[in-house]
């Protein structure tokens, strides 16, 4: 039987993700997400332009956060060896697209922009994942999960800075955290390893740094 799985070749992978870089960073290029927002029917407020800037800042960073994550899982599964493992990532890249489009429309919403230093985000992130993978599988799943959780407080706290009348961005950030818990565990079931704590720290500073600079730029 004639196998109907496309092997590509590594001239056609390095087109794939080229693609996939620039369907991330580039606004006329943007992912368009497989499911529409949890804030489709969320009515419309009024914010004072104080209010609106700083809720842009929040979606600004959790913007920036998704183009980390394209770029992470991305890089994971170019180095992933084993084939299931692959998969989860690409499965995690998927889902992760839907939240980056979440985060644009709310932007756009906001009348605001993502942040002018994606690019460089998304490269350091693109060598982090192809470094995780290249160590091991297990490794490889235990930044994944590591980042999950990372992730999922810092959601937390934005929430609880959200102001009460934001139910729009409020809705975004609660299904995003719902899927960023379910990655992380799917991530320990399939074998993660537990990073040094040193490692932990590492993403936490970057994580910090990251926040810092895209609220404002």
């Amino acid at each position: 039987m004639r196998n109907s799985l496309r092997q590509y070749s590594l001239f056609d992978k390095c087109l794939i993700n080229l693609d996939q870089m620039l369907k991330t960073l580039l606004p006329e290029r943007q992912l368009v997400g497989t499911n529409p927002s949890p804030a489709k029917d969320c009515p419309d407020v009024n914010f004072t332009p104080k209010e609106q800037r700083y809720i842009a800042g929040l979606m600004r960073i959790n913007h920036t956060g998704e183009v980390c994550a394209q770029a992470l899982y991305q890089g994971q599964a170019l180095t992933a060896r084993s084939a299931a493992i692959k998969v989860k990532f690409e499965q995690a890249a998927k889902e992760e697209g839907d939240h980056l489009a979440w985060c644009a429309q709310r932007l756009t919403e906001l009348n605001s922009r993502p942040s002018f230093l994606n690019p460089l985000w998304y490269m350091g992130s693109l060598a982090m994942g192809v470094t995780a993978g290249l160590i091991s599988d297990q490794v490889n799943l235990g930044f994944l999960a590591e980042t999950e959780r990372q992730v999922e407080q810092h959601l937390t706290e934005h929430l609880q800075k959200l102001p009460t009348t934001d139910q729009k961005s409020r809705k975004i950030l609660e299904k995003m955290r719902e899927d960023e818990q379910r990655h992380a565990m799917t991530a320990i079931q399939a074998g993660a390893s537990e990073l040094p704590l040193p490692i932990k720290g590492l993403m936490r500073c970057m994580s910090k740094l990251m926040k810092s600079t895209t609220f404002w730029v």
